[in-house]
């Protein structure tokens, strides 16, 4: 039976201490800290999981037989860890994020995160990285596993780069024009030695592909920035050729989205727009028929849960306040209906599950209580523990988060989360956090969230709006949004902090805005475009400058990232001026309130250029504003060190300018 659980002490419990008698709250790093499970897998077979997790300052892989207390690990430092997944019963691959900077063929620099994927064996070796021998691939930033095909020598079908046919041909020349020579690329790549070999190369306007358990391409979609189209291919089986069965305008692909390729019924799956909403439709590649899969989605934007053995899908998740499950596969929905009865209230998750279905991972969570991982074994009905993602804050009382809606100045419904501290006495009004969420096309989720636990503990009521332009509220929802970044995107804010005044939660006096990356431009254009409304503000890896962040995106996107950031932020070569009018470093001289700018050093998704373009602003119309830098550390917040310098730091910054004594 299951006897991990005392091999797994070493990764997870020695960080654990007894739970202080005294009032004082946990520490920043409590929070802070790198869970310490951060991912379970269970191996196809059912007799091994692999357990990414460690120390706050160390990763560390535990490979474990489920039923024999012998194990092995792999110490993998101050790596930053994406992923793990297993490689057929006897691999384990790790995707992991490196960052370089160099300079560009272009005489300039650059600055980038390169993902990559390396494999270990069941007794902790460090094999290879996949495609390191493919010089072409080494230019992408990301290599996404499509597949695994086991076996005695298990293989993966990894995506990366090689020359397209025109270059091998020696057809390119001056006259053709600039041209891209490389292209998406589908490799098979023994998962032993790293290396791959080519399965099949795209076209210039290649985007990614479908495989099915044989590692063959089925399903593959093309982007067209220049006729803004995307096109769906499809190659059912015993073909040899592509034939186009679907296309969309390019503006539209978030209505038209490919999900995956369903195996048992030789189908892609697909998202498409509905004249009510959203629908969930299998489109066979026989003879194209459609079929459309559980209910119609009329107000979210819905998920589809996959099962990556038998490579179909099994059930569509719709989240209002949670997750909401409608299974197509009973015999998992069986399961899950009977833990969900178990853990009434929680949010239950079948993270993954043996090919025989006998042994699931589960993952048990809510607002007030830290995340659990567990195996659940089916025949035996019995649940054993893995360990908690937070053991310091096991023994300590979290609060719970409730949800709401109010109306927008235009009637909108807003929805958000808010999250009151514990121990308020009747008729107290603690200060209140707004905590906009970055994207902006991004949501919060129900569950623990380390950031909004912690300043309850410091006793910050906490208010996450789901303004205009959140996704997962539907397509018009979210492209309510588009060119609102400083407009009706900002009075979302405020219209729930008016509603919480109304209804006698605050006082409205008494509030300041924080958030990170969009959530950062929107902490920092409320202390500009509505100065009066905030006590303070923070921003974490946020945007300051509208305008270079467009000519950012213009230099190191293509074509496709750049028109989407036009489309929601705004052209100024379409409204003149527009840009500057609503970004906050070209407003600092209206901020009134103080302000603090937090960006991590090797941030790549905003660059740290925007917290110093907005501090030389504010210090220039003589504002007050503290800069903070996160050295070595992400977009992302990516490290335990990193996340806990930041709430230290805010925290010494809400007490002296939001103090909870009014």
């Amino acid at each position: 039976m299951f006897r991990v659980v005392g091999a797994l002490c070493a990764l997870v419990c020695f960080t654990a201490f007894a739970p202080n008698a005294q009032a004082a709250p946990p520490p920043a790093s409590a929070f802070g800290r790198m869970p310490a499970i951060q991912s379970v897998v269970i191996s196809p077979d059912g007799q091994k999981l692999a357990i990414l997790g460690g120390s706050p300052t160390r990763r560390v892989i535990s490979i474990t037989p489920i039923d024999s207390s012998a194990s092995s690990r792999v110490d993998l430092g101050q790596v930053d860890v994406r992923s793990i997944r297993w490689g057929g019963d006897g691999y384990v691959i790790v995707g992991t994020s490196q960052y370089e900077t160099g300079r560009a063929s272009n005489n300039g620099t650059f600055a980038l995160h390169f993902q990559r994927n390396v494999v270990i064996n069941t007794n902790g070796k460090v094999l290879n990285q996949l495609l390191v021998d493919n010089s072409y691939s080494q230019f992408t930033t990301y290599q996404p596993i499509l597949g695994i095909i086991d076996g005695k020598k298990p293989v993966a079908i990894v995506q990366g780069l090689d020359l397209d046919a025109a270059a091998l041909q020696g057809r390119v020349s001056r006259i053709e024009g600039p041209q891209n020579t490389l292209v998406a690329t589908l490799f098979k790549v023994d998962l032993a030695t790293g290396k791959g070999g080519i399965l099949e190369r795209g076209g210039q306007t290649t985007a990614g592909w479908e495989v099915d358990s044989a590692g063959e391409p089925r399903v593959r979609w093309d982007i067209d920035t220049n006729l803004r189209q995307i096109s769906v291919f499809g190659r059912a089986k015993g073909e040899r050729r592509w034939k186009l069965i679907d296309k969309a305008p390019y503006e539209e692909t978030r209505e038209q989205v490919v999900v995956g390729y369903s195996e048992p019924d030789d189908a892609v799956i697909m998202l498409k727009a509905a004249t009510d909403g959203v629908k969930v439709v299998r489109r066979s590649l026989v003879d194209g028929a459609e079929t459309e899969l559980g209910p119609r989605i009329a107000s979210s934007s819905p998920d589809v849960a996959w099962d990556l053995e038998r490579n179909t899908p099994i059930g569509i998740v719709v989240e209002q306040d949670r997750p909401d499950y409608q299974w197509l596969d009973a015999d998992l929905g069986a399961v899950h209906a009977k833990l969900s009865r178990v853990f009434k209230g929680k949010v239950v998750t079948l993270t993954g599950w043996s090919r025989d279905r006998a042994r699931f991972v589960v993952r048990i969570d809510a607002s007030d209580s830290v995340p659990q991982w567990m195996l659940f074994e089916a025949a035996t009905n019995q649940l054993s523990p893995i360990g908690d993602e937070y053991p310091e804050l096991a023994d300590v009382q979290l609060v719970a988060t409730r949800w709401l809606t109010y109306k927008a100045g235009d009637g909108l419904d807003i929805n958000a989360y808010l999250t009151l501290p514990n121990g308020l006495a009747a008729g107290v009004k603690p200060p209140l956090v707004v905590l906009p969420h970055g994207g902006p096309a991004s949501r919060d989720n129900f569950g623990f969230d380390w950031w909004v636990q912690f300043l309850a503990s410091r006793g910050y009521a906490v208010l996450q709006p789901q303004f205009r332009g959140s996704s997962g509220f539907g397509e018009r929802f979210e492209r309510a949004g588009d060119r609102e970044w400083g407009g009706k995107m900002q009075t979302d804010l405020l219209d729930g902090v008016a509603q919480l005044a109304r209804d006698g939660v605050i006082d409205p006096a008494r509030v300041c805005i924080v958030g990170a990356s969009y959530g950062g431009y929107a902490a920092l254009a409320g202390a500009t475009l509505h100065p009066e409304a905030w006590r303070c503000a923070a921003s974490i890896n946020g945007v300051s400058d509208l305008s270079l962040m467009i000519l950012d995106e213009t230099r190191s996107s293509n074509e496709a990232t750049q028109q989407y950031w036009r489309r929601v932020a705004g052209d100024s070569r379409v409204t003149p001026g527009f840009l500057v009018s609503i970004s906050p470093a070209k407003l600092a001289d209206r901020a009134k309130a103080p302000i603090l700018l937090i960006h991590g050093e090797e941030d790549t998704v905003v660059d740290i250029n925007q917290s110093r373009v907005m501090f030389n602003a504010l210090q220039a119309a003589r504002q007050p504003v503290e800069f903070v830098t996160l050295e070595g550390d992400d977009h992302f917040l990516s490290g335990s060190g990193p996340r806990t310098k930041m709430l230290e730091t805010l925290e010494v910054f809400l007490a002296r300018n939001l103090p909870v004594a009014p």
